[in-house]
């Protein structure tokens, strides 16, 4: 074990989840990481979509919200139902109406966002890859802000270590310093594929004669991350490692990587077609 007398650990204060009671109401910090994540994805690429060009209009953007709310929360619940708890949900199937007890899977949500971009694309006769693209670019930025949002809440947290910026997190009853992996995931998954995808984005060529591999990238990237960062995240309680000892988080970067090699791939060839 690790000898807390000698480590220059951080203790976390005990954050209120709740960050506005407005009288029956209840505004949870992780409800507001999702409301600012999705507010700056409608004002990035609102502010885009002005430029010569535009793979959508100002009118596509202020409609697509909606849809994208919807979506990360139908498919960011059913995630987490199938690929986390699914024989739980089964034995009490109401109890996956019930998203304020917690429960949310990102690969879920993503996999909604990804169904209404193909959906919402098709409606309107839009060019799917390049929305596919514009909206990866700022992707990382909701990510990053709702795994602050999870360290706030003291969830989600490392595994336990014995480096200097170990932190004990309020209501771990193990009262030994962990990693704050949820800020290497908003530093990763956020900060840094953020700026990126920005770069590859604005001074590069590839959103135009590319169309696809900055979403691939953004697949690539992240999946990196996480994957990497589960090595130090505390696994599922109830779901522990698997036998070859990676946790299902790191199960389910897999399709992502194989996604990612698809975009870009098709998003080379069709870089060369127009050669």
């Amino acid at each position: 074990m690790f000898d807390l007398l000698s480590m220059a650990v951080i203790n976390l204060p005990r954050f209120d989840p709740v960050a506005l009671q407005l009288g029956p109401v209840a505004i949870r910090w992780y409800s507001l990481g999702y409301i600012a994540g999705l507010m700056f994805v409608w004002w990035y690429v609102r502010r885009a979509v002005k430029k010569p060009g535009a793979p959508m209009s100002a009118t596509h953007i202020d409609d697509f919200i909606t849809w994208a709310m919807l979506a990360i929360i139908i498919g960011g619940r059913l995630g987490y139902v199938l690929f986390y708890n699914f024989s739980a949900y089964m034995a009490d199937p109401l109890a996956i109406l019930r998203v304020w007890d917690g429960g949310m899977s990102f690969h879920g949500g993503l996999t909604g966002v990804v169904l209404a971009i193909v959906f919402f694309a098709r409606k309107h006769k839009l060019d799917l890859m390049r929305l596919a693209d514009i909206f990866a670019v700022v992707s990382p930025v909701g990510i990053g802000l709702v795994r602050i949002t999870n360290f706030i809440n003291g969830e989600l947290w490392g595994r336990h270590t014995d480096v200097s910026w170990g932190m004990i997190f309020p209501g771990d009853i193990s009262g030994l310093p962990r990693h704050p992996s949820q800020l290497y995931e908003a530093l990763g998954e956020g900060l840094l594929l953020f700026i990126v995808l920005q770069l590859l984005y604005t001074k590069t060529t590839l959103a135009k004669r590319a169309p696809g591999v900055i979403a691939g990238v953004f697949f690539a990237g992240y999946g990196l991350v996480r994957f990497l960062v589960e090595f130090v995240r505390e696994p599922d309680a109830h779901l522990g490692l698997m036998d070859i000892g990676l946790s299902r988080g790191q199960l389910l970067t897999i399709p992502m990587f194989l996604f990612a090699a698809w975009l870009i791939s098709r998003g080379m060839k069709t870089m060369r077609a127009r050669k």
